[in-house]
């Protein structure tokens, strides 16, 4: 009997929840999406639930092959992130488990999951596709529900304009009602005036049978000796008819009947074949084609520009030059070279009006070439349908291998994030196919038009999140710490040569803690009895503010050295109050920033020279230098104001916009600043 060891169940059970929830949620999304985009063809037909129900089963499973990638790389991300989170995935890595040999069983089950769904594209799709596209089709051929509004003309009905007054929704009857009939002609329009009518519908649904009550019809009186147009001309009235009435029914041919597309028209369509039927479909047309290309490369050595060489004179010619070329011996042969000819002096040898006569000559030829020659429709036609299948075969194999990409993109990602629930995961889920989508509608739009070949444009997603998903694995699997902000800061501070100074070393901070007097010294620091006895009462937190802001509370130095003492005598960790204290470190950001602010005041002047003369290429360089210098400079600035003084991160943004539009006058006020803080700094710090 086949056991599954407990990692591999507890995995799976951990992911078949959160992908079946995941798939449900994108299914309704795209589901949405699809109805925002045909409501209007769906709003006021009178369509039976049943009929919107079987539209929405159709669309639904025609949707799945977007929802499904969608949701694995959700699920895989979910999964492992609520893996990493909780520590489990660190423990199964701490017992000697892979994360690879983790992911093994979900590998199997993504697996299936690909190949059933490359059969459901291959089986299923087509006979979906088929129904639901007849379906829509029907549904948009619908007319229309009537819904005559009141006091406005009413033109859904075809050839028939209504104007309705007043309604009465209980009685059904239309008050004051006007009708312009153009069914027979513009020119033989009718036009009914009544006070009220009934409108209702035929049983087969075919026709609107109006009851008119009390009006006038007027239509006009066509003669077959009555010219209209010379009519017209000698401002003479054309003759009419009235006709007055107490009641009468007038039928309008009106179909409000669901009529369903015949699903035969859409067999021979590439959408209702699978592979087989697709390969040999593709086949025959490129036979077909290649004979049509034979016979215009025929018809073409006849009727082109050369035509002159199927004359018999220039045929003979052609022989007596080969007989003398047998006569010859073979060194003059090989001497013998063509005579070239100076089309420049030809050219020149015509008039101006000789020469138009010919290119118009020309130019007429190659337009009869094009239209009477080559069956080029024929062939644009077949080339489209042979594309369009080609995209459609390629298409069914795509979705599988997009599901193995997610699933290596989202589990590896879930892994490195360690973040589980609906909240990054999703972000990062939906960034990634929207990024999948554009670049897999580009490929198709590509395909199908012909700029790509079929496969590199039904590939394209593909290959391009393919590099990811092995990036990801191996990073994953090598624990690399690939959303490290300290590693990326590194770099950053690497690239634009941003230095950083030393922190206190752990001797040093070590001396500086054993130089903090005991509690029984707490007494010599000049502080009366009852404020000490407060500063014991008070627990850790507020002891740290008084020790962190005392100069803001109206205390002095010995305040704060009382802080101290009374903290490190509870045993409480005073290593951060140490070195955010740093004076040193503060004070080397400050020289940093001044030196840098140097270059980039000459690079601001500079900047603002280039953008008056404005040179093409070195103007860009000064700005991109300028930019570059700013940030390092602004590097330097949040680096100092990390240890100094808190602000608010308004005041911040403010200063850097200033900072950018007019640096050389902003940076003696941010420099008086900071020497302003660095003078606070070095009156609380321990050093």
């Amino acid at each position: 009997m086949l056991k599954i060891k407990r990692l591999y169940t507890f995995v799976i059970q951990t992911f078949l929840p959160v992908f079946a929830m995941t798939f449900v949620i994108c299914l309704f999304i795209v589901l949405m999406q699809f109805l925002w985009r045909y409501v209007e063809d769906l709003v006021g037909k009178g369509l039976d639930i049943s009929v919107l129900a079987e539209l929405f089963l159709y669309a639904a499973f025609q949707l799945i092959p977007m929802a499904l990638p969608l949701s694995l790389l959700l699920a895989s991300l979910m999964a492992f992130g609520n893996l990493g989170e909780r520590l489990e995935l660190l423990s199964i890595k701490a017992s000697g488990v892979s994360l690879l040999k983790a992911m093994k069983p979900l590998i199997i089950l993504v697996a299936f999951i690909s190949i059933g769904a490359f059969f459901f594209q291959n089986e299923a799709m087509p006979r979906i596709q088929v129904k639901l596209r007849a379906l829509l089709w029907s549904i948009k051929q619908k007319s229309p529900e009537l819904d005559i509004p009141e006091g406005s003309f009413y033109s859904d009905i075809p050839n028939y304009n209504l104007y309705v007054k007043k309604k009465n929704r209980e009685t059904k009857m239309l008050h004051e009602v006007m009708i312009y009939d153009t069914s027979k002609g513009f020119d033989n329009m009718a036009v009914i005036v009544c006070d009220s009518a009934l409108m209702r519908g035929s049983e087969d649904k075919t026709f609107l049978l109006l009851n008119l009550y009390h009006g006038q019809q007027f239509a006009n009186f066509r003669q077959a000796d009555i010219n209209s147009t010379s009519s017209r001309s000698n401002n003479q009235f054309v003759p009419y008819s009235r006709e007055n009435f107490k009641e009468k029914e007038v039928i309008i041919p009106f179909n409000t009947g669901f009529d369903r597309m015949d699903e035969s028209n859409l067999e021979g369509t590439q959408i209702s074949k699978n592979i087989v039927q697709l390969s040999h479909s593709i086949d025959s047309m490129s036979a077909r084609l290649d004979s049509v290309n034979i016979r215009d490369r025929k018809i073409i050595g006849q009727h082109t520009y050369f035509s002159y060489r199927n004359t018999e004179a220039y045929q003979n010619r052609l022989k007596e030059a080969d007989s003398l070329k047998v006569e010859k011996p073979k060194a003059l042969q090989k001497k013998e070279q063509p005579a070239k000819i100076d089309f420049d002096s030809l050219l020149n040898s015509y008039s101006r009006d000789e020469m138009a006569q010919h290119l118009m000559s020309a130019a007429s030829e190659a337009e009869n070439s094009r239209y009477n020659m080559l069956e080029s429709n024929q062939k644009a036609g077949l080339q489209k349908n042979i594309r369009f299948h080609e995209v459609e075969r390629h298409r069914k194999f795509t979705l599988s291998f997009a599901c193995l990409i997610f699933f290596f993109i989202g589990a590896p990602l879930g892994a490195i994030i360690r973040k589980g629930g609906l909240g990054m995961p999703v972000v990062v889920s939906v960034a990634l196919f929207i990024v999948y989508y554009i670049i897999d509608n580009i490929g198709y739009k590509m395909a199908r038009d012909g700029v790509w070949e079929a496969w590199q444009g039904m590939w394209l997603s593909s290959f391009a999140l393919f590099p990811l998903g092995v990036f990801l694995t191996y990073k994953a699997m090598n624990d690399s710490a690939l959303f490290n902000p300290e590693a990326y800061g590194k770099f950053f501070r690497k690239i634009f040569f941003i230095k950083v100074p030393q922190k206190i070393s752990e001797e040093d901070r070590t001396v500086i803690i054993n130089n903090i007097p005991g509690i029984s010294e707490i007494s010599n620091l000049g502080l009366d009895g009852e404020t000490i006895d407060n500063l014991q009462a008070m627990d850790e937190e507020h002891l740290r503010d008084i020790n962190k802001n005392y100069t803001q509370y109206g205390y002095a130095k010995n305040m704060q050295l009382a802080t101290l003492i009374i903290l490190k005598a509870r045993g409480a960790d005073i290593n951060s109050i140490v070195d955010n204290q740093s004076y040193e470190a503060a004070g080397m950001d400050y020289k940093n920033f001044c030196k840098s602010s140097v270059l980039t005041g000459i690079g601001y002047l500079l900047a603002i020279i280039f953008l008056i003369i404005n040179v093409p290429g070195l103007s860009i360089f000064i700005y991109v230098s300028y930019l570059i210098l700013f940030v390092r400079s602004l590097t330097y600035y949040s680096m100092f104001y990390a240890s100094a003084k808190k602000k608010s991160k308004i005041y911040h943004i403010v200063v850097s916009i200033a900072s950018f539009a007019a640096y050389p006058l902003t940076y003696w006020y941010i420099k008086k600043d900071m020497e302003k803080n660095l003078k606070e700094l070095k009156e609380r710090a321990i050093i």
